[in-house]
């Protein structure tokens, strides 16, 4: 059977694989600590299943009406956005999507022709790119430095702009990199677009994982014009640990949810029905377990820094938000007999019993990204055996 080329140009998910191969190296009695899976270990808070589970006794398993959200949840996306975002959206600007993953796809699909180039920076979410392929569009990459916190500049942007430019993707906190931008850094990208033709998908999936003091600011909550040509992206996963509800909302200008709602009746019909009630019931209900799970991501996330830097040939910022390390591990590719992020997380994998996920699909082959979204003694036992392996320098 001949397969697309569209397919064909596509690469997988690196994070879903290496989670796939831990998988079933465990499956086959092997002792392997995956650092690769951004999914927060702890259980969904209760009082969000039990909103799910009166759901569904209520009887709330049809189709949602409208496949675009049903009201009440919209009517929560909208709160949240204005108490925690400084943002003002009305339910007809926002759409609940079967996952943040789900609407960055249909932003892209409802925006993008052939040949329309969308600037990412670099270190980037392993899907930007190939979504991108997906509608026909071609990625530019833009890198930011290790040395500059992994943020990229102004002009950096602005020299990136040509007159094929449409669309622009602001992820902060950052996933992989663990970067913030902090309030002064977002205007300053912000400005670069004005009164310019460019899109801007802002990612904000990590927007409640935040360990630093920095003042954090929404691309769109910048000016009017950011707002008109913004499109905010957030999930239920992350923040209330709901990674398979699979549910998250795109909240911007009218005509393009709109666009983004006709294609989503053409494919997914829209999320759960049940799913969506739970997710009202997070956003609206205590946030007392957001805190509390920030907390001991930020203690993990400190202890692991401190760790990795320990290790020779390894150099490690600071994570400011999400729950991720992205190291420069190159130091240690000469004694490892190693050529890249990939050749050293297969190393990694088959002599440590480790898994992590090569910086290579990130955009930064130096790196190598770990998530501490796992247990404390996990984090310790695995960093311990990455330690022994270059210690081992074999």
């Amino acid at each position: 059977m001949k397969l697309s080329e569209r397919i064909q140009s596509v690469a997988e998910s690196a994070t879903l694989a290496v989670t796939a191969r831990a998988a079933q190296m465990r499956a086959e009695g092997i002792d392997v600590i995956s650092f690769g899976a951004g999914e927060p270990d702890f259980p969904t808070p209760p009082h969000i299943v039990e909103a799910a589970c009166k759901a569904l006794t209520d009887g709330q398993t049809k189709y949602s009406k409208p496949a675009s959200g049903l009201a009440a949840l919209k009517k929560a996306v909208c709160g949240k956005l204005d108490r925690e975002n400084g943002l003002e959206y009305s339910p007809q600007q926002v759409l609940v999507t079967v996952g943040g993953k789900d609407a960055a796809y249909l932003v892209m699909q409802a925006l993008l022709d052939p040949g329309d180039e969308v600037i990412i920076p670099a270190p980037y979410w392993v899907s930007y790119p190939e979504m991108a392929k997906l509608a026909g569009g071609v990625p530019v990459i833009i890198e930011g430095k290790q040395e500059a916190g992994f943020c990229i500049t102004p002009d950096q942007l602005r020299n990136a702009i040509t007159d094929r430019t449409r669309l622009f993707i602001f992820n902060s906190p950052s996933n992989p990199g663990g970067h913030i931008y902090d309030a002064d850094q977002t205007r300053a990208i912000a400005e670069v677009l004005s009164g310019t033709d460019v899109a801007v998908i802002s990612d904000e999936i990590y927007d409640r994982l935040v360990f630093t003091d920095a003042e954090l600011l929404s691309f769109a909550a910048v000016s009017a014009d950011a707002y008109q040509r913004t499109i905010t992206l957030n999930s239920a996963s992350k923040t209330y640990s709901m990674t398979g509800w699979r549910l998250g909302f795109a909240a911007g200008p009218v005509e393009l949810t709109k666009a983004m709602a006709k294609l989503q009746s053409q494919d997914t019909s829209g999320a759960a029905t049940f799913s969506q009630v739970a997710y009202a019931a997070a956003l609206n209900g205590d946030q007392s377990c957001v805190a509390a799970m920030r907390e001991e991501f930020a203690r993990r996330g400190r202890f692991m820094c401190d760790r990795l830097n320990a290790i020779d040939g390894v150099r490690c910022n600071p994570s400011g938000g999400a729950f991720y390390s992205f190291p420069d591990v190159s130091g240690t590719y000469a004694r490892l007999g190693v050529t890249s992020s990939h050749s050293f997380a297969a190393k990694l994998l088959e002599e440590a019993r480790v898994a992590v996920v090569p910086g290579g699909a990130f955009g930064m082959d130096a790196n190598v990204r770990l998530s501490f979204a796992i247990g404390m003694d996990q984090i310790e036992s695995g960093l311990d055996r990455i330690a022994d392996l270059v210690a081992a320098g074999k």
